[in-house]
């Protein structure tokens, strides 16, 4: 008789290598955060080692990381709010027309590299008196944001059944309210699943941030770069800092996987 057990062992073997493999760097960011900067480029130390906070320690003390991170949340809930304010409806309003072509120019939109736009922004927004703001950079953002969070919905508004939405009509609802109040519940786990993508973008981006905020609008990522020199790089204050950008998505996530797997999968399936 045939082992059954074989075949479990051997993809619980493989999901655990691929696992390893995906999060090895996380680990070693997460373990030089409490190295010193010797014992982060010695092999020799690479799992076994006499813990440090210094690191952390530093972050904090040499650096403003509380601005950076309470600049980092605004821009990143704004741009994330205000994207899915004005996603949610164009994505229903295109599901429910089949305006495909627009759907098309989103898609372009989406895929068009960020790089093209910051030269026309950074002279439109000097000229407005908005660069090192806040608002500047939750507009900048949306620019991911918004395409994402319409892209991700318009399927899931394609599956919503018509017959749910007439018969609320016929009711005396009219259709905003039947968007607001039977939709967009029922689309809960793809509107969760496109606000946590758009929050990670916007809270993970560089580039927009580089060029138009300033000192006191700087972000998490551009932060970073206090521990980067042209002589040399604190490997443990980076490491500490990268792991502090990480952490509140991260757990973001965790919290939420229940909804992105199942918005995830809904909205890959048209019914």
């Amino acid at each position: 008789m045939k082992t059954k057990w074989l075949p479990s062992a051997f993809y619980s073997l493989l999901t655990l290598i691929v696992l390893l493999f995906f999060t090895f760097p996380f680990i070693w960011m997460l373990l030089a955060s409490f190295k010193t900067q010797v014992q982060v480029l010695s092999t020799d130390h690479m799992f076994i080692f006499k813990p440090t906070f210094k690191n952390y320690v530093e972050v904090f003390e040499q650096n403003d990381y509380v601005l950076y991170l309470w600049n980092s949340f605004l821009v990143a809930l704004g741009s994330t709010l205000v994207a899915l304010l004005l996603g949610l409806p164009a994505a229903y309003a295109i599901a429910r027309y089949r305006l495909h072509a627009f759907a098309t120019v989103i898609l372009i939109a989406k895929i068009i590299p960020g790089i093209s736009y910051l030269v026309p922004w950074y002279i439109l927004f000097t000229q407005l008196h908005l660069v090192d703001t806040i608002t500047v950079l939750i507009l900048s953002h949306m620019v991911i944001g918004l395409p994402l969070i319409m892209w991700i919905m318009i399927p899931f508004f394609e599956s919503f059944p018509m017959e749910v939405e007439e018969s609320s009509w016929i009711d005396g609802s009219s259709k905003i309210r039947a968007f607001a109040a039977i939709v967009l519940p029922i689309s809960l786990p793809g509107i969760v699943t496109s606000g946590l993508l758009a929050f990670i973008f916007s809270w993970n981006n560089f580039m927009f941030s580089l060029i138009l905020s300033g000192e006191k609008t700087k972000t998490l990522p551009i932060a970073v770069f206090n521990f980067i020199s042209s002589s040399s790089i604190n490997w443990g204050g980076l490491m500490a800092a990268a792991c502090i950008i990480i952490m509140p998505v991260l757990i973001m996530a965790l919290l939420t996987q229940k909804y992105v797997v199942s918005g995830l999968s809904a909205g890959a399936v048209k019914g």
